[in-house]
């Protein structure tokens, strides 16, 4: 009869490994597809990892309070091949040796030299995972990927061959033969900055909010300023003003511990040739809006020319991009590492509104105020308050 793996599943976008913490089942109890078997909890929630067909428990390799990783095996089930057929899984007959094998080693070949065909067991896991998003990768396929100075990321697009949609290091080779017949160029040195940056501000759950902003008021404070601020700087010099009443949702988490900004220290992105750069007003909460409008400019210029002083660089705790100069009304702007959050503004439209003095609806321009955040740090409510906050002092703009 068959011997099918319990596998450890993707229990979350950003969940590498859970830790058991409660038996449901013992050895030789009879099991039906789906049943909860095995508590496990991650640092997010206690989840159940779910019986992938049924059968019998033969054994459970697993111990109380020790953490596996996703894609681990953690016991195994003796199963009808028509059960086993009927979960969607294709596991052969075999000892425990060829069987956890054939799992651990994806490129293992056949005595013939023909490698065996092991179909991925994804469509048996209670959650189900992307291809690959389950997989172990190996310490030979990770010194493959060092040696070429290649991330996971870059592997996203391969179709893996080995088991549960593992890329084995057969698949990596084919992929790099099939990228030497592409046409290639090289990519900048700003553009690696910028793919760097964004692989790591992505191992982070990252989430946002929205909220759609009348911007009147902002636009006839800025018709009689002088000098004149751009929409972007007054979203800066807002969402400074938010924080230096309440700093807690900049704050970082570090381990166990949240680290609060001591400075109100506020970026802004700046297109340059292939990529983006991200100068930084030091205090922003401490200048009017009318002393802020000459070093913004300034750091404009001096980013595109990509002249930035060290002093007007890093160590920002929030970045603010106002993507409605490209004549988009929504984005998902994503936080630089050492950040929290980013302020992102849309492109303004004239939209109806209702006027409750006049009893009818008039045009107005509206654009979409969006928050990316770390939702290890904040929950949406606190997102949605601090966002609500900036729209409000966005409508008194007298007052930044």
């Amino acid at each position: 009869m068959p011997r099918v793996p319990i596998i450890m599943p993707q229990l979350g976008e950003s969940i590498a490994e859970a830790t058991v913490i409660h038996l449901l089942v013992k050895v030789g109890d009879q099991v039906h597809v789906d049943q909860d078997i095995i508590e496990v909890e991650t640092n997010k929630a206690t989840m159940n990892v779910a019986s992938p067909c049924g059968g019998l428990v033969e054994k459970l390799s697993v111990k109380l309070n020790e953490s596996y990783p996703v894609g681990a095996v953690l016991g195994y089930l003796e199963a009808s091949a028509e059960e086993a057929e009927r979960s969607g899984l294709d596991v052969p007959a075999s000892t425990e040796q060829k069987t956890e094998s054939t799992i651990n080693d994806g490129n293992r070949t056949s005595p013939d030299g023909s490698r065996p065909k092991v179909e991925p067991t994804v469509r048996g896991l209670p959650v189900p995972a992307h291809a690959a998003g389950a997989s172990y990768m190996s310490p030979r396929m990770k010194a493959r990927m060092a040696e070429l100075g290649l991330h996971a990321a870059d592997l996203a697009g391969i179709a893996g061959s080995g088991a549960a949609g593992r890329v084995t290091i057969q698949d990596f080779e084919n992929f790099l033969t099939h990228l030497e017949r592409q046409k290639l160029s090289p990519a900048s040195t700003m553009r690696v900055a910028v793919a760097d940056a964004m692989r790591r501000s992505w191992t982070r759950p990252l989430a946002t909010v929205a909220l759609p902003v009348c911007l009147e008021a902002m636009l006839i404070h800025r018709k009689s300023s002088h000098p004149r601020s751009g929409p972007a700087l007054y979203a800066l010099r807002a969402l400074a003003v938010a924080l230096s009443e309440n700093s807690a949702p900049a704050g970082r988490l570090v381990g166990n511990k949240i680290v609060h900004p001591s400075a109100i220290d506020v970026g802004f992105a700046v297109e340059v040739e292939d990529g983006v750069l991200v100068p930084v007003i030091r205090n922003a909460d401490k200048r009017s809006l009318r002393e802020l409008v000459g070093r913004y400019n300034e750091l404009v210029e001096l980013g595109r020319q990509r002249r930035l002083p060290a002093e007007a660089t890093g160590g920002s705790i929030a970045t603010v991009t106002n993507f409605g100069t490209f004549g988009l009304t929504w984005a998902t702007p994503i936080p630089l590492p050492e950040q929290t959050l980013v302020l992102g503004m849309g492109a303004g439209r004239r939209v109806p509104s209702w006027d409750e003095a006049k009893e009818q609806f008039v045009p107005v321009t509206e654009a979409n105020l969006t928050l990316s955040f770390d939702h290890r740090v904040l929950d949406g409510g606190a997102a949605g308050r601090l966002l609500a906050r900036v729209a409000a002092l966005l409508n008194e703009p007298e007052k930044l």
